[in-house]
């Protein structure tokens, strides 16, 4: 791994996520403080009340003060952890590009015990808060129980890659574990802006907006992070692919047609149902875009690795409507929703779950690259001793000694 290939664009996006984090680091620590002493000082609520309005804090608050109220301890260490979090992120990441290995460490240290304890604490809130009693509703409560499994998930396969010294397979995950985090501060920018492109929108319809493409949102920020990091025309044991052309025209015709199936749903929901599909469809064009081309280009100049995992990440993508075409009625039905929240929570959670998956075979990939080449290692040092046996013993006396 690498230090990141310097372009004007990469270095822009990195001090944008950073002014994002620290910017949003104090909002999570005070964003709570308010439901434990009424009249507390909340930056949050303070930025959102003059950038949108009074009325929609307001509205806010008394949303989220019944669900909370069960759980407000377990919430605030989630928060305040939170906002740690965000400091350690860029922390993280400059001391990998830099290369100081003992701060990177010790940062790592704090880093995972931190998202283990506050997801901890998100968990806590989950299992006490019935899902149709949640803020906004059970689509916003399925989506944030899937937020925090990947979470976990993610940092718990990263923290075994490093354990294990798989340095270019700990920084995907943890960089997926990272997007997934930052799905916090980017809703919070979308209840900034969207009541200005959407006035008189409730807080509970924003939310149903920003769900349908935060998940997508991240884990292609994250996908972005890992290609800058990693300039490797190819990997040990890299051959052939694991997405070849067959297989990726399989994953463009059940996308196709999982996205037919979610077109037709949000269009037969009206108004707020065309919404819900801009939301979504736009930011998912925009993404396939980009990867489809880095994925082309790739090819042109003969970066086999950078063309898999693009291809990889591609195949995940256009498998994600058909993910949600098929969890929507499962959702609806063994969760007993209406169809509406229930094809919400399928779009919410689709991209984010696909982009997990990606990662997880694009991980797979490696590790069976590496196992291939310590057999063929093995291979050749059984050929080099039966070639080098002692004068006077057989060759195939050699090998069965060998053998033993």
């Amino acid at each position: 791994m690498g230090r990141p290939t310097s372009t004007r664009a990469g270095r822009a996006a990195a001090l944008a996520v950073t002014v994002v984090c620290l910017t949003y680091a104090p909002i999570a620590v005070t964003e709570l403080w308010p439901y434990a002493s009424p009249g507390a000082p909340a930056i949050g609520e303070w930025l959102l009340g003059r950038s949108v309005s009074p009325e929609f804090v307001a509205e806010a608050v008394r949303d989220r003060i019944g669900p909370y109220s069960r759980s407000l301890a377990p919430l605030i260490v989630h928060s305040v952890l939170g906002g740690l979090l965000m400091l350690l992120g860029p922390v993280q990441l400059l001391s990998a590009v830099r290369r100081r290995i003992r701060l990177h460490r010790i940062a790592g240290t704090v880093f995972a015990v931190a998202v283990y304890v506050s997801m901890a604490g998100a968990a806590l809130y989950l299992v006490r808060t019935p899902p149709e009693q949640a803020f906004s509703g059970a689509a916003f409560w399925i989506v944030l129980a899937t937020i925090l499994v990947g979470t976990v998930g993610s940092v718990t396969l990263g923290v075994l890659a490093a354990i294990r010294g798989l340095p270019d397979l700990h920084q995907r995950w943890m960089l997926l574990c990272y997007g997934f985090l930052m799905t916090a501060p980017l809703l919070r920018l979308e209840w900034g802006f969207l009541p200005s492109l959407y006035p008189g929108l409730s807080i509970q319809d924003i939310n149903r907006v920003a769900i349908m493409h935060l998940g997508s949102l991240v884990s292609f920020g994250a996908l972005l992070a890992t290609r800058a990091l990693d300039r490797r025309t190819t990997v040990p044991g890299l051959a052939g692919s694991w997405c070849p052309g067959p297989v990726l025209v399989a994953a463009h015709l059940a996308g196709a047609a999982g996205l037919a199936w979610i077109t037709a749903a949000f269009l037969g929901q009206g108004t707020g149902g065309r919404r819900l599909l801009l939301a979504y469809v736009v930011p998912y064009a925009v993404t396939y875009g980009v990867i489809a081309v880095r994925a082309a280009r790739a090819r042109a100049r003969g970066a086999d690795w950078a063309r898999e995992e693009w291809r990889l990440h591609l195949a995940a993508l256009c498998l994600a409507p058909a993910f949600s075409a098929v969890a929507a009625p499962v959702l609806e039905r063994t969760m007993g929703l209406d169809r509406l929240t229930a094809l919400i929570a399928g779009v919410g959670i689709g991209c984010g779950v696909l982009a997990y998956a990606a990662v997880t075979v694009v991980s797979l990939r490696v590790l069976y690259g590496r196992e291939l080449l310590k057999r063929q290692g093995a291979s050749a040092a059984g050929r080099e001793a039966v070639v080098t046996a002692p004068a006077g013993v057989p060759a195939a006396a050699a090998s069965r000694e060998g053998d033993h």
